[in-house]
């Protein structure tokens, strides 16, 4: 049956192509909304530059036939631009809310026998509708359930002689055991001894394949736990082009990340140099209210990173040419961006990371990924649970959506970091507050 869903601004800030995925029912957008969206359009931000793409697609769209009576979509739907006659030369209510939910009753008494949905990522204007009998649901088509969310490893009980086998010869056959690509395994042995081994799934030899962790760390750091050892075997392998990092906060998944990023780059000399991007999310004003040039707003963002390459250096040891992050900086070796700059441009001969991905949209990680070079690696930090980004949540941010849909490639390996090696303290922290 049709029915007629009604769009709030956040919708299509957080997916701007979020027009075209409501199948063969009919999308509306509030004139109002429009407005909404054009207090946006001139921010640096990832919010600014979705709201300039649904403008422009908007736009392009109005061409071929009047948004106002409705156009046709390549899925069968159809797109209005709704502005009830009544109100079109009256201001516009101030509240994007209350704008959406006249409209919503609008459209439900021009087509009484329509069901009408109001689409928001605003719990309160759920709430809202709800109260006013209207009925109200999430954005669900980048929904990715945390309680389904892909950790990138299993545990897999044999035999005492089965795990003996894969001790002497580096392998062991699955034998028809579900698995993904790349998925890694703690196999754990059936007799007293609860023995362990761990692996990592080769699908095209239809086997689990024992880990080999580098001699001397990866530039200076060690693995702690076997999620650690998971992540640096992922991180090193030359054949896996993407690699997510999944992990709360003190799991060691940036600073793994980038030390691998280091290490290929500056050691083994395998990429021209590391591309360190992070996305902007201000917590408060946007950054045009903060003092100082573009360098100076950028920087509260893009130290972290630098007081990781810091550390590095300490910890693995100096660089020939190089005596401190910001001779790697000025040189060009390691770039420390904000993600907003990187659209538009071509990456290859560079391994990127991507820090706090979880703060992304589904369409802002398809942007960053097919920047990506034949010749050049990425690999995503986040942590769905710690989301800075009022446009996404654990379920909807770009990050979980990467993750679920790569988990069946062949050139993509992911690794959940489940236990806190920064502090005592930081583990009790990020487990009990």
């Amino acid at each position: 049956m049709r029915k007629n869903y009604v769009l709030d601004a956040n919708i299509l800030i957080h997916d701007p192509e979020s027009i075209f995925h409501f199948a063969d029912n009919t999308v509306i957008i509030p004139v109002g909304i429009i407005s909404e969206i054009d207090r946006f359009k001139k921010e640096t931000t990832d919010r600014g530059y979705n709201a300039r793409a649904i403008v422009r697609r908007l736009d392009s769209l109005r061409t071929t036939h009047s948004l106002s009576q409705g156009v046709d979509l390549p899925n069968g739907g159809r797109l209005l631009v709704f502005c009830d006659p009544e109100q079109v030369l009256t201001p516009v209510a101030s509240h994007g809310d209350i704008e959406v939910l006249r409209v919503a009753q609008a459209v439900q008494k021009a087509e009484p026998s329509v069901p009408v949905v109001i689409v928001t990522k605003d719990i309160n204007l759920r709430i809202r509708a709800d109260a006013a009998g209207m009925r109200a649901e999430d954005y669900e088509s980048d929904h990715v359930p945390l309680s389904d969310l892909y950790s990138g490893q299993f545990e897999w009980p044999v035999a005492p002689q089965d795990l003996d086998v894969f001790r002497e010869s580096g392998e062991l056959a699955l034998n028809g055991h579900p698995h993904n690509p790349n998925e890694y395994v703690l196999l754990r042995s059936t007799g007293q001894s609860r023995a362990s081994a761990l692996g990592r799934v080769n699908e095209l030899a239809d086997r689990v394949i024992a880990l080999k962790e580098p001699e001397k760390g990866l530039w200076g750091v060690k693995p702690r736990n076997k999620e650690q050892y998971f992540a640096i075997d992922a991180l090193l392998d030359d054949d896996l082009q993407l690699v997510t990092l999944m992990g709360k906060a003190g799991t060691g998944k940036t600073l793994l990340a980038i030390a691998a990023a280091m290490y290929l780059a500056i050691r083994r000399k395998k990429y021209r140099g590391v591309l360190v991007a992070r996305p902007i999310v201000p917590l408060g004003r946007d950054i045009g209210y903060l003092p100082g040039d573009v360098e100076r707003k950028l920087e509260p963002w893009m130290k972290p990173i630098a007081d990781t390459v810091e550390f590095l250096l300490d910890a693995g040891g100096p660089i020939k040419g190089y005596s401190d992050c910001e001779a790697l900086l000025r040189s060009g070796v390691i770039e420390i961006q904000p993600l907003t700059y990187i659209r538009g441009r071509s990456i290859s001969n560079r391994i990127v990371v991507i820090d706090e991905a979880q703060n992304l949209t589904p369409l802002e990680v398809k942007t960053v990924i097919t920047r990506i070079g034949a010749d050049a690696r990425v690999i995503l930090t986040g942590d769905p649970y710690q989301i800075d980004n009022p446009y996404v949540d654990a379920n909807s941010n770009g990050f979980t959506y990467l993750v679920n849909r790569f988990r069946t490639q062949k050139l993509a390996a992911h690794v959940e970091l489940k236990k806190g090696e920064r502090s005592p303290l930081a583990e009790l922290a990020a487990n009990l507050l």
